[in-house]
């Protein structure tokens, strides 16, 4: 590739009339002495000096520059910087220093991101590892149990093996919600969209959990009575999916004799959105900005009681993002919580 110059010439124009003038006062007063001054001898040669000093001073001027110039451009390129890949060298010391005051701020920028990325990594995988020790070590406590002797109580046999089998479903729960999120945020997960009626499929969800929210006394409910069917165009396993870990995570954290509800609304004329609403605990300001996180929870030791993998509200945001939608979600602690998402109209 050709190396394109942006040449300045005010350090040789000046630094040769410095030289030019000097030369001439001192040829001048040489000329004088001997008696044979002459001005027009003075002028010839004040041009010739000068022409030779700019185009001598330009060009050393130039290459010096250049050459320590390219070195900062070779040494900025090993750091693989795109913008100075792409630049051509020039030795204009502004545009140089632009350059280097914005790579500068683009790897200050870089190394904050970086720092991070991993504490998030570092709080992540301590999470996992919680997640994932605290069944392990139940499950090895009963089987040890049983191994020591415990196997010959029919009754107590029973028992452990159930339990053991609970800690298992609950690491097979966290690792198929951990391989769902990675799917998400690598764009491998295929999304089957079609026409459904979001009311119908509410209410199967409102079945599904019928039971768990009636040991807490907790209603599951619309706003109102839809009477007519809304459609919406989506992957209807994954809306259903949203659903349910919103309306689990009601129940979860809902309050006994509370309400859970379901409202539908238009927004613009190819857009509904969705509000899930209770009146349980509520979540304090400051956590909300993290609840989407993976594993992160309110109430690190009440939410454990209550099981889950930890995943269900990072998988929500992951779905509806697939979908292209939006998720908002508005709380005052002591009075509740209302998750809401947009959905597409069915055409």
């Amino acid at each position: 590739m050709a190396i394109k110059l942006k040449k300045s010439y005010k350090f040789s124009f000046r630094s040769s009339l410095f030289i030019t003038l000097l030369s001439s006062i001192v040829m001048g007063l040489t000329l004088y002495a001997f008696g044979i001054f002459n001005p027009y001898v003075i002028l010839i040669c004040a041009i010739v000096i000068y022409a030779f000093s700019f185009f001598i001073l330009q060009y050393r001027v130039e290459k010096f520059i250049y050459r320590r110039v390219k070195r900062i451009y070779d040494d900025v390129s090993l750091l693989e910087s795109t913008t100075f890949q792409n630049q051509p060298i020039t030795t204009d010391m502004a545009t140089l220093t632009r350059e280097i005051e914005k790579f500068a701020k683009d790897k200050k920028v870089e190394i904050e991101t970086l720092k991070v990325r991993e504490a998030y990594r570092k709080e992540f995988m301590g999470n996992v590892s919680h997640e994932l020790k605290t069944p392990l070590f139940t499950v090895q406590g009963y089987i040890l149990t049983l191994l020591d002797g415990a196997m010959e109580n029919e009754a107590l046999r029973d028992k452990y093996l159930q339990r053991a089998e609970k800690g298992v479903e609950r690491l097979i729960y966290i690792v198929k919600d951990l391989d769902m999120i990675t799917k998400l945020e690598v764009g491998d997960l295929r999304l089957d969209y079609e026409d459904f009626d979001i009311i119908e499929l509410i209410r199967n969800v409102f079945e599904l959990f019928e039971m768990k929210s009636a040991k807490k006394n907790i209603t599951l409910t619309f706003d109102m009575e839809y009477e007519k069917p809304v459609y919406v165009y989506a992957d209807k396993e994954r809306i259903q999916q949203v659903l349910t870990n919103l309306v689990v995570n009601s129940i979860k954290y809902g309050k006994k004799g509370g309400t859970t509800e379901i409202s539908i609304e238009n927004l613009i004329k190819n857009k509904v959105i969705v509000r899930v609403t209770d009146n349980g605990e509520g979540i304090e300001k400051q956590n909300i900005p993290r609840l989407f996180e993976r594993f992160f929870r309110v109430d690190k030791s009440g939410s454990r009681k209550e099981g889950g993998s930890g995943l269900g509200l990072s998988i929500v945001k992951h779905i509806i993002e697939a979908h292209d939608e939006k998720i908002y979600v508005e709380s005052v602690y002591g009075v509740g919580s209302e998750f809401s998402f947009t959905m597409e109209k069915a055409k």
